[in-house]
């Protein structure tokens, strides 16, 4: 089947977006990462997963068809496997098809429908899966979800015939991602700039500096202020007013807590700098103390980012949480 693909020109370099829940990403993750791990050895392809602490994940399979179809094969075995042992405690005596979603740029979606529905009903035919183009964009993107549920041959067969539209047809104008975000997350706005808080990172949103999605996420960093900040006296208010005015800020942070701040050679320091916009001097320890003086300068919103984003590593600490 795959040298039908080859032979038709389609031995190309692909990248295929999958959208999980997080459980059936812990399967294939495996033990230790040892499932993702076997599967990127014998795929050859490169599969990287999103960010966890969410919902749902996103898997990115990337590289030659061959190697793709090979990493894809190998992810719906590992959930047929999984829907086959919940079956031995199950009382249903019919089994659930294999289900999964694809996201997809909506630009490229028409193509896939086709004419009438004729392209999508072609697909469903003959691959024999069943295919659902989904009729509204994911959150803060330009992507749609396909869903698709049968058997895995029926499953492979389909993506095949889907990313040979996706190749004939690219996408048009600027795709913005689908990031999955944790349930109710925290969205801040500094600098003119959206972050949505996940764990201890603030992950920038794609820019919504036009539209009337502006104004939807500048209410909801306003409905999320003031933020829970130890040592913190300011209640943080998002907005262009605030980011335009400067200020500095001291937090004061035990000597055996400054390690966590500071990363691996100021690796944790520097994203903090860069996340929050804002500058941020650690003093050398004075004798006799057992804190340290932080002093964080820069508008009053990327000030109210880094101890957001500061503090989040100290509970983390604290919790016996954060990664080095």
């Amino acid at each position: 089947m795959e040298t039908s693909l080859v032979e038709g020109g389609l031995n190309v370099t692909l990248t295929i977006r999958l959208l999980m829940h997080g459980k059936e990403v812990g399967s294939i993750i495996g033990k230790k990462g040892e499932s993702v791990k076997k599967m990127r050895e014998e795929s050859g392809a490169r599969i990287n997963i999103s960010e966890g602490n969410c919902p749902e994940r996103i898997i990115t399979l990337a590289g030659p068809t061959t190697s793709i179809f090979k990493a894809f094969s190998m992810i719906i075995e590992k959930l047929e496997e999984d829907i086959s042992t919940s079956m031995t405690n199950s009382t249903a005596t019919s089994k659930p098809p294999v289900t999964m979603r694809l996201v997809v740029p909506a630009s490229q979606c028409g193509s896939l429908i086709g004419k009438g529905g004729c392209k999508i009903k072609e697909i469903r035919e003959s691959a024999g899966a069943q295919v659902q183009v989904a009729g509204d964009m994911l959150p803060n993107s330009t992507e749609r979800a396909i869903t698709i549920a049968g058997t895995p041959q029926s499953i492979i067969e389909c993506v095949k015939q889907i990313c040979v539209v996706m190749l004939e047809s690219p996408p048009k104008g600027v795709t913005i991602p689908y990031r999955p975000k944790p349930s109710g997350s925290p969205v801040i706005f500094a600098g003119g700039q959206a972050y949505a808080v996940q764990g201890q990172h603030a992950i920038p949103q794609p820019d919504v500096s036009e539209g009337p999605s502006l104004t939807k996420l500048h209410q909801l960093a306003m409905q999320q202020g003031p933020f829970p900040i130890a040592h913190g006296n300011q209640g943080f208010q998002a907005g262009m007013d605030a980011s335009a005015q400067t200020g500095s800020h001291e937090l004061t942070i035990p000597n055996d807590l400054i390690g966590c701040i500071i990363g691996r050679q100021g690796a944790k320091i520097n994203e903090i700098r860069q996340m929050s916009g804002a500058q941020i001097k650690i003093a050398n320890p004075v004798e006799g103390s057992t804190d340290r003086q932080v002093t964080i300068t820069g508008s009053h919103a990327s000030i109210s980012l880094a101890e957001y984003l500061i503090n989040a590593r100290l509970s983390s600490e604290a919790t016996g949480l954060a990664a080095n």
